[in-house]
């Protein structure tokens, strides 16, 4: 068994997990607009950000690790791993202004929600994948 493919399919598992938490809630009339600062203090917000902080480290850990599939390449070809890290570091780093650069930058950029979700998918295919 390959360990660091092992490992990193944890980091995966732990991402997932907070998209179906994310796509649960999303899916509820409580969802609000992602705009707007009470948002991000919402389960939508709250599990959307862990979600795509969580998702960051996968990619993180596939570019460390040097794996190579042609959808995700392909994929991490996007500006969107730019913004998805500096979301990330947004997350899991304290920011003194409530609506920071850092978690705007990939809501503007142009489908990035469709990019995070084509690469969750991606992931997913590759560790089920023999």
């Amino acid at each position: 068994m390959d360990s660091e493919r092992t490992t990193l399919h944890r980091y995966y598992i732990w991402a997932n997990k907070f998209r179906t938490h994310f796509d649960r809630i999303a899916s509820s009339p409580a969802a609000t607009d992602p705009n707007s600062p009470i948002w991000f203090a919402s389960e939508s917000g709250l599990f959307l950000s862990y979600w795509y902080a969580a998702l960051y480290v996968v990619v993180e850990g596939w570019q460390e690790s040097k794996f190579h599939d042609p959808e995700i390449d392909s994929l991490l070809t996007s500006p969107n791993v730019k913004h998805l890290k500096r979301f990330r570091h947004g997350v899991c780093h304290f920011q003194p202004k409530y609506l920071d650069e850092r978690f705007l930058e990939i809501a503007r950029s142009p489908a990035s929600a469709e990019w995070v979700r084509a690469l969750n998918v991606a992931f997913g295919r590759f560790f089920l994948e023999p």
